[in-house]
């Protein structure tokens, strides 16, 4: 059973073997037709790939993907695999509301996991939820996606958070699939959990970093004792954006005679911003304390600030994106696992971009756009 859906996806989820597996294609192969077997016209993957290659175009919804299939020419239908009819071999793209059909009921944990990045060898993973505000319906709450991202801006996979409960309780199988040796994982204070720790550093043989916020009262009090003014070890750092001037001071210490109370915890550090609004001169300052298993020969004070810094990037280069370039938060996407398999799909179209070079999503969306029917294909290496 997938670890997420009530269907049967694989025989368990995606393995590290299965998620190695070449080209695209071959990988979603992998995943289980959740559609009765009778009454299958279209190819399962075919359907998928026409979403993947209609969302590369910068395709929102179910009928815009249905409108991309409807145009497809027939050497597009055939690059993907889609069905054909009659002695002459007729390509016969899917109509929007099978691509919905697909969509809704595809296992939404096995198509996270196998169109995401392999983390394996990351230097660090960022995790972090997010709420797809349009998908709320009645008394239905909108979806609440957590998502793990590297700190190059891959997308690794997501889980939907299930109603009555929080992102706690889906960290460990967000992230059980995964060889995260050495791979440094950050989150916020929601995640500082004892939990959480160990399950890191001893199972995934992974390390961590986590901010420690008044959610954990005795933690956070335990970090601001120490004497803080002693510390020899700081790095300072200063850059301008989103219009203000920002300064950081971090200072690290190890954790020795320190009465803190937390699994494998070995240094801590506190990071001290003070910002100032380029327009208005307004300032402000905000003291932020972290918690790590790494130890000050593994992560100086330096390292610190960047390791911290990379959990931005889920919220900068994923979450951001999402709603700014896919009108996420305005989706009207509601039901099945529509939700959570159409930002899959974003994420995805996001992943590929990056990795073939491009850093403005928004405008490489519309560079595909202009060859919408042969450049997607290529993207994603189908012969």
């Amino acid at each position: 059973m997938c670890r997420q859906s009530a269907t049967v996806c694989l025989i368990k989820s995606p393995t590290g073997q299965h998620r190695a597996i070449g080209p695209l294609h071959q990988r979603l192969l992998t995943l289980a037709d959740p559609r009765h077997r009778r009454g299958k016209r279209h190819p399962f993957v075919s359907v998928l790939l026409v979403a993947c290659s209609a969302v590369l175009t910068g395709a929102r919804s179910f009928a815009a993907i249905g409108q991309w299939a409807s145009r497809a020419p027939q050497e597009t239908l055939a690059r993907l695999g889609a069905r054909t009819v009659t002695v002459f071999t007729v390509r016969i793209a899917p109509s929007t509301a099978t691509i919905r059909r697909v969509l809704n009921a595809a296992c939404p944990g096995g198509l996270a996991d196998l169109l995401g990045h392999d983390p394996a060898g990351a230097d660090t993973l960022a995790v972090d939820g997010k709420s797809a505000r349009g998908s709320r319906h009645g008394e239905i709450p909108a979806a609440h996606l957590l998502a793990a991202v590297t700190g190059a801006g891959l997308t690794v996979t997501q889980l939907r958070v299930p109603r009555k409960t929080n992102e706690i309780t889906c960290f460990e199988a967000l992230l059980a699939p995964y060889d995260l040796a050495g791979v440094t994982v950050t989150a916020d204070a929601l995640h500082c959990q004892r939990d959480h720790a160990r399950f890191l550093v001893e199972e995934k043989k992974a390390h961590y970093a986590f901010t420690v916020n008044h959610n954990q009262k005795n933690l956070h009090r335990q970090l601001a004792a120490p004497p803080w003014e002693k510390a020899s070890a700081k790095f300072y750092d200063r850059t301008t954006a989103h219009g203000r001037l920002e300064t950081r001071v971090v200072q690290a210490l190890t954790i020795t005679d320190l009465d803190i109370d937390f699994p494998h915890a070995v240094q801590v550090a506190k990071i001290v911003r003070h910002r100032t609004h380029r327009k208005t001169g307004r300032r402000s300052r905000e003291t932020v304390y972290i918690i790590t298993d790494l130890t000050s020969r593994e992560a100086s004070p330096q390292r610190l600030a960047k390791i911290i810094r990379s959990q931005w990037a889920i919220e900068n280069r994923l979450h951001f994106v999402r709603d700014t370039t896919f009108a996420e938060d305005a989706s009207q996407v509601r039901t099945g696992h529509g939700p959570d398999n159409i930002p899959t799909l974003r994420s995805f179209a996001i992943n590929t971009l990056r990795a073939a070079g491009h850093t403005n999503i928004a405008a490489s969306l519309r560079e595909v756009s202009y060859d919408s029917f042969r450049r997607p294909q290529d993207l994603i290496g189908l012969t």
